[in-house]
């Protein structure tokens, strides 16, 4: 017989915590179900280690700039020490049995394995069958997804996790994708001593951020000596003798010991029943509306969604589940403002759309750019002070769509113009607040006098 309930969450990632936490402190009846570790990627694999490593990389890399101390051989850090102790913090506040415990302290019943749908209402997991009163939130989140390299599928390369479970920094190593995960590592493991070559098959890094941003952090990184190869797409790999052979399009070779493959995440949909509940399991993502919701009684949170492959996205859409589901009043889900950070040295935030975005939409766009060394911090912090602040407006409308922020604490200095494209503040009243001196986020009114001037 099936066992009733509530509401049955699909994957406790962040997301799924989040709402099923949330509904079952609210007195729901909530099953929350999990294959691999309450919490998902972020605190294990992905956000919160690999955040603690580019903190690690950061300090040596602030220590070579002093004056007297810029030899690698005289500011030096082993890998190993510095890896054990990222494991044990990481794993210290957001340890399985902990979440676990955390949510069935809120009234929720926990079930380790994997489900799917069953038809409209109904659940199975284990052999057990569920039947849902109220509905179910996918959030089952996204996997790797590799590039179709002939030879890729029989050689051991890495994925995030591999890389961040290292236990020391390999003497070399590829980077296959020059996105946010794969150039926050590289620059990781380079500053670790690591003989890194960043492969990216677009003309430029970070090819879904403006222009400036590919150029500033090719620069930096080769000033770090990382070898960066854009336009350059792989033909082929092969690995022997210990030693991962890249093939590139012209013919060109590359060689390390270690391949890290960080060309892009897909939603997991495969083996969750959609077509029993009249949804498309070969759908890139899940259709949701403004509501999350892909089908009556069921709505999908996070990875799965594809709006944005971030924490803040899978808590955001979380929260509206939640509200959702116990009929409180909320706005929908809106995505203009959407903010995303890499964190590199130097750190790009950013929110909205890009200049070319902007253009492809249709709108007549101006922009302003502001370069950090030149302001009066930036000139301030010297060494390390590599940045700039863009900013996208809709010249009909007089607000800014879209800005980056790239430099020290760039994450930090986009909330202000993250406020501003979601408020649609006018850039009129913008150039007229008073902007602290001396900051990096009063470079904005430079951008501002640049964007005046465009």
């Amino acid at each position: 017989m099936a066992r009733e309930t509530d509401v049955v969450v699909l994957g406790m990632g962040v997301g799924g915590e989040h709402v099923a936490g949330r509904l079952a402190e609210a007195g729901l009846d909530v099953v929350g179900v999990e294959a691999e570790l309450v919490g998902g990627e972020c605190p294990y694999w992905a956000c919160i280690p690999s955040k603690m490593m580019v903190r690690g990389a950061d300090l040596l890399a602030e220590a070579r700039r002093v004056p007297g101390m810029a030899g690698r051989s005289s500011v030096d850090a082993d890998f190993g020490p510095v890896a054990a102790r990222i494991r044990e913090e990481a794993t210290a506040d957001w340890d399985d049995q902990i979440a676990v415990d955390r949510f069935t302290g809120k009234g929720g019943s926990f079930v380790r394995g994997r489900g799917r749908l069953a038809g409209p209402g109904r659940v199975e997991v284990n052999g057990e069958e569920f039947a849902v009163r109220t509905g179910v939130v996918l959030a089952t989140g996204s996997r790797p997804q590799p590039p179709p390299i002939p030879g890729l599928d029989e050689v051991p390369y890495w994925t995030n996790r591999d890389a961040v479970a290292a236990e020391e920094a390999p003497e070399s190593l590829i980077v296959l994708g020059g996105g946010a995960v794969g150039l926050e590592l590289a620059q990781v493991f380079a500053r670790f001593g690591s003989e890194v070559t960043v492969v990216e098959a677009m003309d430029r890094l970070a090819p879904a951020e403006e222009p400036e941003v590919g150029g500033l952090l090719a620069g930096v990184l080769g000033a770090e000596g990382v070898v960066v190869r854009t336009g350059a797409k792989a033909t082929g790999v092969r690995h022997t003798d210990d030693v991962f052979l890249l093939g590139l399009e012209g013919g060109d070779e590359v060689s390390a010991r270690r391949l890290l493959v960080a060309t892009g995440r897909r939603p997991v949909l495969t083996g969750l029943g959609l077509e029993s509940v009249g949804l498309d399991p070969e759908a890139r993502a899940l259709d949701v509306d403004g509501r999350l919701r892909a089908a009556p009684g069921v709505w999908g949170v996070g990875d799965v969604t594809a709006k944005g492959l971030f924490t803040h996205v899978a808590m955001y859409q979380a929260e509206i589940v939640a509200r959702d589901i116990l009929g409180e009043p909320g706005p929908e889900a809106d995505y203009r403002a959407l903010p995303r950070v890499t964190f590199t040295d130097p750190e790009v935030g950013s929110v909205g759309l890009t200049e070319q975005r902007a253009r492809d939409e249709g709108l007549r766009v101006r922009t302003g750019v502001a370069q950090v060394p030149s302001s009066a911090r930036g000139w301030i912090h010297k060494a390390g002070n590599e940045g700039l602040i863009k900013l996208v407006e809709d010249a009909d409308r007089g607000v800014l769509v879209g800005a980056t922020s790239a430099g020290p604490d760039g994450g930090e200095v986009l909330y202000g113009l993250q406020v501003a494209v979601q408020a649609e503040v006018p850039t009129e009243r913008l150039r007229h607040m008073i902007y602290a001196y001396p900051t990096f986020h009063r470079a904005v009114e430079d951008a501002l006098a640049d964007l005046r001037g465009s």
